[in-house]
């Protein structure tokens, strides 16, 4: 773990052993892998410091030095701040991570008129709390699935979170309740995903579709109720992938009427139970359980914390 502190709009890093000898322009390209020209206004703009003195992005930094990055400096909000009760995983200076409820889009179509999202409700608490800056999500759940879901605090968190997704160093976990019982109790799901001609929202298992891989695993089974419990995770993040998945596999999701589930609930049994990642910033092992906050019918005898 890192030594870090903040201090005002500025945020310092005792440079550790592992980037002695690398350079701020190696730091920004290849260990975060910031976008070219996010990292060309802090160079521009002289937002990095080394000890106290406008850095020299060339010049190999020195284990034990301090690196000093203006990353918190106030911002016009794009999203309407509204208050909603939220309920918090984990924060830090850099990310916030949320136990986002059922029957809530995660972020507005229209930033300019819609405010009952998960969003918007991220940024009046990041408001409340003195911060005027845009709040970004990293992910989304679809408005009928629950469970933790990451923001950034800051554009340069953004950018280097978006990147950790796109090369799977950020692994979600999802638990579901699926109709039926498996017959294979773990295995791999790849088959692409596109989107049905015939139906606005549906998705579907298409040869043309964007490639879609999800492992899944059984937690428990229900011989009563015909019922599996499954932990699913992801290695990519199509639309709906879960739920279009396990249907193709013959086990709809219980109460997931769009793809083939009993109306035995009165969401999709899908929640996101799990967030892991390496922060960038700290070098910490984040790790969030975000327990159910409704359908104790389904998910009552699952323990959020041995997933």
């Amino acid at each position: 773990m890192f030594t870090t502190i903040r201090k005002g709009e500025w945020f310092e890093i005792i440079v550790p052993k592992e980037w002695e000898g690398k350079t701020v322009d190696e730091l920004f390209r290849h260990i975060w892998a910031a976008p070219k020209k996010l990292t060309h206004t802090f160079r521009m703009e002289d937002k990095v410091l080394v000890d106290g003195v406008r850095a020299n992005w060339n010049l190999p930094l020195a284990a034990g030095s301090k690196l000093q990055i203006q990353l918190f400096e106030e911002e016009t909000l794009q999203i309407i701040p509204k208050f909603f009760d939220i309920d918090i995983l984990f924060e830090d200076d850099h990310v916030l991570v949320l136990n986002k409820p059922p029957f809530m889009s995660t972020h507005p179509n229209d930033p300019k008129t819609e405010t009952d999202t998960l969003v918007n409700a991220a940024a009046f608490y990041l408001q409340a709390s003195g911060e005027l800056r845009n709040i970004r999500q990293i992910h989304r759940l679809d408005r009928d699935t629950s469970g933790a879901i990451l923001f950034a605090k800051h554009p340069l968190a953004g950018a280097i979170l978006d990147k950790m997704l796109e090369k799977r160093e950020i692994k979600r976990t999802y638990i579901a309740a699926v109709q039926g019982l498996l017959k294979r109790r773990k295995g791999t799901i790849n088959t692409p995903i596109g989107r049905d001609r015939h139906h606005g929202t549906r998705r579907r298992v298409s040869a043309s579709g964007s490639q879609a891989v999800t492992h899944f695993q059984l937690i428990k089974e229900d011989q009563n109720k015909q019922r599996s419990y499954v932990k699913c995770w992801l290695e990519t993040g199509r639309t709906h992938q879960i739920r279009v998945h396990l249907s193709h596999l013959g086990h709809p999701l219980v109460g997931d009427t769009l793809y083939g589930g009993q109306p035995l609930v009165k969401r999709q049994a899908l929640h996101a139970v799990k967030l892991e990642f390496i922060h960038p910033f700290t070098n910490e092992k984040i790790e969030c359980f975000a327990p159910f906050t409704d359908l104790p019918e389904i998910f009552n005898t699952i323990d959020v914390y041995t997933i």
